[in-house]
């Protein structure tokens, strides 16, 4: 849940150089390994654990789609600066009112944006994470979106999710389609046009799939909701894998849920991904959680992480321990590499300069390209 640390860090206190580019030609496809639930690269089927940044905002705290049209120096910077801290995989994060303009209409020049960022990656050799269908800013969801039933909403997201698909598929960089961040099947009634979970730190990135469980298992609804969006972008893309972004409530425990319960809903999807923040002292639990979602038996990665609860050196530990059940991170940039960060006296760029330096310390370790 990456609103958890702007707000925190907000609330509490508020350049290296550059590597040689690859050839887009030369970059192997990331695939499942067909014996074990992990990824390698295709061809060869040498062994890839994922190692990589939320590229969500900036330093700002702008989205991506903010400023990647006026400022494309910026982005270009952030992504050498990310391999060069020894990245392999980059997750950002795309708004549905950017992408459609209309129930039926892509965006053509959003679409061309994408395709622009999708060879940088490619020049960089580094995976895409596009996790889409994002209504982070509420004042970018279109009205005609929120009057929509749920029916006619899951059409306008496949439809997202084929064009967007369709632009890149050829493209080696992308590591997977990711559904949606941290989506909900409510249990009951909302009212209408009530899709968005409350705002944190002026953003809503929890967002519901439905409005009216309607007598329904929500473990059902989920699971018909991902094999809808998984069918459109199986039209235009064969290949590539998809997943979702699942808050770490979402095992079938007692007590809050989020209805994608993950061996009820892992069927179509390529592998699951889990957002964890281990706390202080209760590194077990997150183990715990993590061996939930890792008994369904494909590839785990844990999506979101950050020293956000505990040290920069302890969330190394849990990733350490999490090794036999994960099959790679992302962890957090934006858009400050450590030498920046130095130069401030804050608490807040002491405690990303302090994950920063460790993601680069253990880059080698963790199998990082």
């Amino acid at each position: 849940m990456f609103r958890q640390i702007g707000v925190w860090l907000m609330g509490t206190l508020l350049c290296g150089g550059f590597l040689p580019l690859a050839q887009a030609a030369d970059m192997p496809w990331v695939q499942v390994a067909k014996t074990t639930p992990t990824f390698v690269l295709s061809p060869g089927d040498k062994p890839f654990v994922v190692w990589g940044f939320n590229y969500d905002h900036d330093s700002q705290d702008r989205l991506l789609e903010d400023y990647w049209e006026t400022e494309w120096a910026s982005v270009e910077t952030h992504f050498q600066q990310m391999k060069q801290m020894g990245a392999n995989a980059v997750r950002i994060h795309l708004q549905l009112g950017k992408f459609m303009s209309g129930p039926e209409s892509p965006n053509v020049a959003a679409l061309d944006r994408l395709a622009k960022l999708t060879a940088l990656a490619e020049q960089h050799e580094l995976y895409l994470n596009l996790t889409g269908l994002g209504c982070y800013h509420k004042a970018d969801v279109p009205a005609w979106y929120d009057k929509l039933t749920e029916s006619e909403r899951w059409k306008v997201q496949a439809r997202f999710w084929k064009a967007v698909a369709g632009r890149v598929a050829k493209s080696p960089a992308i590591f997977c389609y990711d559904l949606m961040n941290e989506p909900v099947v409510p249990g009951g009634r909302r009212a209408d046009g009530d899709w968005l979970g409350p705002a944190f730190g002026g953003k809503h990135f929890v967002q519901c799939i439905s409005l009216d469980q309607a007598n329904r298992p929500r473990p059902e609804i989920a699971q018909q909701w991902i094999k809808q969006l998984v069918a459109a972008i199986r039209e235009v893309d064969q290949r590539h894998l998809i997943t979702v972004g699942l808050v770490d409530w979402s095992l079938d425990r007692p007590g809050l849920t989020s209805g994608f319960v993950p061996d009820k809903v892992a069927k179509d999807l390529d592998f699951l991904c889990v957002h964890i923040y281990p706390e202080r002292g209760k590194q077990q639990a997150a183990l715990e959680t993590l061996a939930g979602f890792a008994a369904v038996g494909k590839p785990v990665v844990i999506e979101e992480t950050f020293s956000l609860k505990c040290s920069a050196s302890e969330l190394l530990e849990f990733l350490d321990l999490a090794k036999p059940q994960s099959a790679g991170t992302f962890g957090f940039y934006w858009g400050q590499p450590p030498a920046e960060l130095r130069k401030s006296d804050t608490l807040k760029a002491a405690i990303i300069r302090e994950w920063l330096e460790a993601f680069e310390k253990r880059s080698k370790g963790l199998g990082a390209k």
